[in-house]
């Protein structure tokens, strides 16, 4: 069963698992569980997604009830009218704060039409992120005796695809677990040594207009088992409470 984290006749909004996709894709065409699918059978109803996470990503997923709330959430997305915050361990020891400008090129999905030409020039992107915490470990992953990681905290002003992983490639950042835009030697450290091998990135807190009030909702998702134990682990557990994420331990 799904965790639904809202609902009410216009829109519901769940807890993605890390691991799951959000719809039927043919990058992947061996899964058979999609998160389309299992909400659907769930609560008996159909639901339109109305934007995405990666398969590794965790977090708010949010879906509308119908074709008028589809559209219209649609929109609000394609304004960058929602706001984001996201979780991710990453590579190194990032600055306090930070601000990320840089163009990405688009990257067509499988729901485009195979053979349309698609535009794929870079468009702006943008990313802040803050540091809530640092550690060093003493285990040689690359050249040097110690290996540092953060724990950061990342507010995407755009919406392009895979932009926070790519936005924490080109800083030298790259997030944990990521198998395409990171490095395997520390995702396999922390898979070997911390028994932790998912992508270390969640959605953890979406703001949006409601389509049919107009008041302001926001909702807020606790981070995976797996995530908050790890978090535990390192010792981050209080910087992640601190700033106000919810641990499932």
């Amino acid at each position: 069963m799904l965790q639904i984290l809202y609902r009410d006749d216009q829109l519901i909004a769940i807890q993605k698992p890390a691991g799951l996709l959000v719809h039927r894709t043919v990058l992947d065409r061996n899964e058979t569980r999609f998160a389309i699918q299992l909400l659907r059978d769930q609560i008996g109803q159909r639901v339109y997604p109305v934007h995405r996470l990666d398969k590794g990503t965790s977090g708010v997923l949010l879906f509308a009830l119908d074709k008028d709330t589809s559209r219209e959430m649609s929109w609000q997305f394609e304004r960058q009218q929602v706001a984001k915050r996201y979780l991710a361990v990453v590579r190194g020891h990032a600055d306090d704060a930070g601000h990320i400008d840089h163009p990405l090129s688009r990257r067509p999905d499988d729901l485009e039409w195979i053979g349309e030409k698609v535009e794929t020039a870079p468009q702006p992107a943008q990313t802040d992120y803050r540091t809530l915490a640092r550690i060093e470990l003493p285990i040689a992953v690359e050249r040097y005796p110690t290996s540092r990681y953060s724990l950061v905290e990342l507010a995407p002003l755009t919406g392009r695809r895979h932009q926070l992983r790519r936005h924490l490639k080109h800083i030298a950042h790259p997030i944990i677990g990521d198998s395409t835009h990171g490095k395997g030697r520390h995702n396999r450290m922390f898979a070997d040594e911390l028994d932790c091998a998912r992508m270390l990135l969640a959605c953890v807190e979406m703001r949006l207009t409601h389509p049919i009030t107009g008041q302001p909702l926001r909702l807020d998702c606790p981070l995976e088992e797996n995530f908050s134990a790890l978090l535990a682990r390192l010792g981050w557990a209080d910087a992640a409470r601190a700033a106000g994420i919810e641990l499932t331990i």
